[in-house]
């Protein structure tokens, strides 16, 4: 299974990873991005997604397809939201299948990496203060291709969100 999809609705975190079961798979890795209540020094609200769907359609489904092929999982799945989000909202999700758990770690951490980076998905959060700005994502940029370093071991923490 690979499948890439995009919601203004909940996310059915249960439902999704079912979608994966596989009896061939002794390994599963999921991710949860969530909305937090601050970044940079703000306090956040909320959070609004906005997405060119055809393209993060086309481009989710490609990510997905090479971390399957580079990994050699046997499924992975993505859904991300996007309209208006509330504090502790599930904001994407992603979740992998392998025969073994390292594969499924490596291809779960490649997928939310690239889809930070190469999904046109933009985010404006919305602040305590009234204030409200689109986020820059040239940070995420710089963590995106980094899965060879990943692979050999070394260590890097993710931005929980988009």
């Amino acid at each position: 299974m690979i499948e890439f999809d995009l919601t203004r609705d909940a996310i059915d975190t249960e439902a999704w990873r079912r979608r994966l079961l596989d009896p061939h798979c002794g390994g599963y890795a999921a991710f949860e991005g969530w909305i937090r209540d601050h970044n940079e020094g703000q306090q956040v609200r909320r959070l609004e997604y906005e997405v060119y769907e055809t393209l993060a359609r086309t481009e989710g489904q490609k990510i997905l397809a090479e971390a399957v092929e580079r990994f050699g999982v046997n499924g992975a799945a993505c859904v991300h939201r996007h309209g208006s989000l509330e504090l502790g909202d599930v904001a994407v999700w992603i979740g992998v299948s392998a025969a073994h758990r390292d594969e499924a770690f490596k291809a779960c951490r490649y997928i939310i990496d690239e889809i930070k980076v190469r999904l046109p998905i933009w985010k404006k959060e919305h602040y305590v203060s009234g204030d409200s700005g689109w986020v820059n994502c040239e940070r995420c940029a710089t963590h995106g291709h980094r899965h060879d370093d990943i692979a050999e071991g070394a260590t890097e923490t993710a931005d929980v969100e988009r």
